[in-house]
């Protein structure tokens, strides 16, 4: 197959990049270091041409819903348009377990890209994801230096490498519309993945545990977030994470 992948430089992309090559897969990889800006659209005319399925993993770092819908809208709007016209058949993109639970920060622009392929011209499965392990470790590293706290919540983690896998899989089947939730192994406390990542890495001063505030806090803290009962679950759990950790 040919895939493309968007988002393929980020922490997902570059795994989903990786199994497809290791498949035997053609793939085109859409980022702005291969001269493509997803949110205009600039660069990909032309680089879909021959694509079997686009796998979307672009992504934006933001707690504001404006920011956030403006750029899953933007992007995905850029992709369909341009899939349509080179004849795509599959669409695929990976959002978030329990999005509509917090939909008022980041989570309100993957609600609406979810919408906008729903509703859009090409064939599509929607997977949604839990929280990576790595999660805990962007939590730890967004403190100003020297204050870091650990916020509580009940998340159940999973390996962006089975994301990645799975995300894969679900490309070679063909369109799927919305894919079974995929949720790591075992539900953890977000507080103790932090201060065991801080350890992990050598940190030894106190983390204290504070709760996030808002809808996103609440959705955390009360379990909106976690998978139900008919997610797939994976392999490999925070705490074997953390061991094959290059710093551990």
């Amino acid at each position: 197959m040919k895939l493309a992948i968007a988002g393929g430089t980020g922490l997902t992309g570059a795994h989903v990049v990786d199994v497809a090559y290791a498949r035997g897969h053609e793939v085109t990889v859409l980022s702005r270091a291969t001269g493509v800006e997803l949110l205009s659209g600039a660069g990909l005319a032309g680089r879909l041409d021959g694509a079997d399925a686009v796998i979307d993993v672009s992504n934006v770092t933001t707690a504001k819903p404006d920011v956030s819908v403006s750029f899953f809208a933007g992007a995905t709007k850029s992709l369909l348009t341009a899939e349509r016209r080179a004849r795509v058949s599959h669409h695929v993109a990976l959002t978030i377990v329990g999005a509509e639970a917090a939909p008022d920060g980041y989570y309100a622009g993957k609600l609406v890209q979810e919408r906008l392929i729903a509703g859009g011209p090409i064939p599509w499965t929607v997977l949604r994801a839990t929280q990576f392990h790595e999660f805990a470790a962007m939590l730890f590293h967004r403190g100003h230096v020297g204050v870091h706290t650990a916020p509580r919540g009940r998340v159940q983690p999973i390996a962006v490498r089975e994301v990645a896998e799975h995300l894969v899989d679900l490309a070679e089947a063909g369109p799927s519309g919305r894919a079974a939730d995929l949720a790591g192994p075992r539900e953890e406390s977000l507080s103790d993945m932090i201060r065991d990542y801080a350890h992990a890495i050598g940190y030894r001063r106190r983390v204290p545990a504070v709760t996030p505030p808002g809808a996103y806090g609440h959705a955390l803290t009360s379990g909106r977030l976690l998978p139900g009962p008919g997610a797939l679950l994976g392999r490999q759990t925070y705490p074997e994470w953390l061991d094959a950790l290059p710093d551990a």
